[in-house]
């Protein structure tokens, strides 16, 4: 199936939602709450950019399993139905774990989210959508074959996979969460069809221990994994300068059909579980790059998903809702105030007090380009020059320069 042609339309933005996909739920206690979602959409809608005229909201079916064994195997899908359904655990596939733990009925949730992505996917490719999003979506560290940290199904990964099984021939990943995205990856690292660029903390500090610059893909599909390791405390000049320096090189390069871009929002400072400290408004600016980077390369296919994001009320619904205004053209002001019902309502959802202003009130910051100049002295500049060097020779691009 091939493409269709590029609509003449201003940012139409479809979000493939359905309230059953907060039941992708780990329990009381872990870190992955699905109300991040749920405030998400709770502060989308009350900031009007649900009802937007060139913003609609769509509804999609659960993966089958013959979707999900594009990237899962078998057996894999079974356990995963039996352990939902017996609440047994299965070490052997990864559930059951202290980050996977079993809850009833996870075979149809994470199925659910997988179906999305994929929804998501197929309106991008068929022209029914410019840009989609699955905001519950981003599950990036599942396997083939086992569960990992808090992802069942690799929803990226499948969705991805039915594009490429549907005719796509250059397919690009831009995965920003803090954590690197090693599940889709892994499906894709031996696939000259599929670049997949993820930026995160370095594996040396934070789980899951890959994401080396020196992973570059395997035989026949060199250069096509790309991993920028960043070191602990990088914060929103340096990570948008390393964004420019290895990002939109490479996409241009490449020349996607379809960009497929994950969001973790957990690369911000009070995230809990990692050491990144990028602002709000830092990460507003990558969201805006990435949009001009889906219109400049891959003809405006833009798939949205969320990630990681375990600051649940202070971090996750702004950064999403901005991601959300941004895919539709139209982004939020960052001064903006929140309102107050929605206010009300987290702090009824979770018994916090929610922030007032849509903005961490940072100064501007945008992405820079590494033609500035290389600081040998920085750490940011030591591990952006690594992963360029292993890398863009690959593409015909020189590691030391902008040229």
């Amino acid at each position: 199936m091939s493409p269709a042609p590029f609509p003449p339309v201003d940012c139409g933005l479809t979000i493939f939602w359905d309230e059953r996909l907060v039941s992708y739920d780990f329990g009381s206690g872990h870190p992955m709450n699905p109300v991040r979602v749920e405030l998400t959409m709770a502060l989308a809608r009350e900031l009007g950019v649900l009802d937007r005229p060139n913003v609609r909201l769509a509804s999609f079916e659960a993966a089958g399993d013959e979707l999900l064994r594009l990237v899962h195997e078998e057996e894999y899908i079974a356990a995963v139905r039996h352990a939902g359904a017996t609440g047994l655990p299965d070490p052997r596939h990864g559930l059951g774990t202290d980050d996977n733990p079993v809850f009833h009925g996870m075979h149809d949730a994470s199925a659910l989210v997988t179906g999305a992505s994929v929804a998501a996917a197929e309106a991008v490719w068929t022209g029914a959508a410019e840009h989609a999003a699955n905001i519950s979506g981003g599950l990036h560290h599942a396997l083939g074959g086992a569960a990992s940290g808090f992802c069942v199904y690799n929803d990226p990964a499948v969705a991805i996979a039915w594009l490429l099984d549907n005719g796509a021939e250059r397919v690009a990943y831009v995965d920003i969460d803090v954590h690197h995205g090693d599940g889709v990856q892994a499906a894709f690292y031996d696939d000259p069809r599929v670049l997949t660029i993820s930026l995160h903390e370095t594996p040396r500090t934070l789980f899951p221990g890959t994401g080396f610059p020196n992973e570059t893909g395997g035989r026949g599909a060199e250069g096509t994994a790309v991993n920028v390791a960043l070191p602990p405390g990088t914060g929103d000049g340096p990570w948008l300068r390393a964004f420019g320096a290895v990002v939109p090189p490479l996409l241009r390069g490449f020349a996607p059909q379809v960009l497929v871009t994950q969001h973790g929002a957990d690369a911000h400072s009070l995230d809990p579980l990692a050491h990144l400290i990028l602002s709000l408004d830092g990460q507003r600016a990558a969201y805006a790059a990435l949009h001009r980077l889906a219109h400049e390369t891959a003809g405006g296919r833009w798939v949205v998903t969320g990630g990681g994001g375990y600051e649940l009320v202070q971090v996750v619904p702004r950064a999403w809702t901005h991601l959300l205004a941004e895919a539709a053209g139209g982004p939020v002001p960052p001064e903006t105030e929140t309102p107050r019902g929605w206010r009300e309502f987290a702090r009824l959802r979770t018994d916090e007090v929610a922030p007032l202003r849509m903005t961490d009130g940072t100064s501007v910051v945008e992405v820079s380009r590494w033609g500035n100049g290389y600081d040998p002295a920085s750490p940011v500049d030591q591990a952006v020059l690594a992963t360029r060097r292993a890398v863009f020779p690959e593409h015909g691009l020189d590691p030391l320069t902008d040229e």
